[in-house]
């Protein structure tokens, strides 16, 4: 049983990996600002802007779980804390709480020996939403440049070096960033109906999602994958969101875009497989069968 830290616990991604965590027997701490609506294990309030409090939060030996076990200090981190996405608050403001929050969980993480960070990096890397340029090709992988459009993007980008910079430092720390696709809840399938009649309301991230138990998959399977280093990967579904093909969407919105290999009907334009060659993700949910 392995005792994991996932901040920003109580947002919709952290309940998702907390209960996917707890449900294959690991023992899990909250830590965020915000308390939990539904109190699944042990929450500890926290502001990460303070390095003593992400010290203090990842080193803690104290407080209980579930049953009232003990949580022991642990062995990996889930870091998800943040302002979620652009546009929520000022973009000095996101840029400055994201990129520190995470400077610190990193540096709290490398200090204490504590050997895997999965955190949320971001699909707007790619430059979304894609009005400035369009992509460089499609399916996006990981080799697609990084043009971050807003404070947002930005630290994502530089908390992207910023992790290979603390494990070539401290190599006794990895780090998977996940570059997360729009998150999407089950309860959320119902909006998509709404977005058929227009190919150009969802062409900002290429049609592209990721079901919220999908990312908690990604990150237990990332906690437990073999690689050492600092590995950045597309986390998104299998489908688009649309019912059209994935060829007629593009050859509408970006018709001047390199395909650069076959594609089936409705495939995802962001590609999920260095994430499957790492540590096995294959996403498993989609909006055509309810989930």
């Amino acid at each position: 049983m392995t005792n994991i830290v996932v901040t920003g616990g109580s947002g919709k991604a952290g309940r998702a990996v907390i209960r996917e965590l707890i449900a294959h027997g690991h023992k899990v701490l909250n830590v965020d600002l915000v308390p939990p609506a539904e109190p699944l294990c042990h929450f500890l309030k926290v502001d990460l802007n303070d390095m003593g409090q992400a010290i203090d939060a990842l080193q803690r030996a104290t407080g209980t779980v579930e049953r009232r076990r003990p949580f022991e200090r642990p062995d990996a981190v889930v870091h998800l804390a943040g302002i979620p996405a652009p546009g929520l608050a000022p973009d000095a403001t996101t840029f400055q709480n994201n990129l520190m929050t995470t400077y610190n969980v990193f540096s709290a993480a490398t200090l204490l020996g504590i050997q895997r960070v999965v955190w949320a990096s971001s699909e707007t890397l790619f430059g979304l939403p894609l009005t400035r340029e369009a992509p460089a090709f499609a399916p996006i992988t990981e080799d697609h440049p990084t043009l971050p459009e807003n404070g947002y993007a930005l630290a994502k980008g530089l908390a992207e070096e910023m992790a290979r910079q603390m494990h070539r430092w401290n190599p006794g720390t990895s780090f998977i960033g996940l570059r997360i696709s729009n998150l999407i809840a089950p309860e959320d399938y119902p909006l998509f109906a709404g977005w058929q009649d227009d190919a150009k309301v969802r062409q900002w991230n290429l049609w592209s999602y990721v079901d919220s138990r999908d990312v908690a998959q990604a990150c237990r399977l990332a906690l437990g994958a073999a690689p050492v280093g600092a590995h950045h990967c597309i986390i998104a579904a299998a489908d688009t969101v649309m019912t059209r093909s994935s060829r007629e969407l593009m050859a509408e919105c970006f018709p001047g875009v390199a395909i650069t290999r076959d594609i089936g009907r409705n495939e995802s334009l962001q590609a999920s497989v260095l994430a499957r060659q790492l540590f096995g993700y294959v996403p498993r949910h989609s909006w055509r069968t309810g989930g």
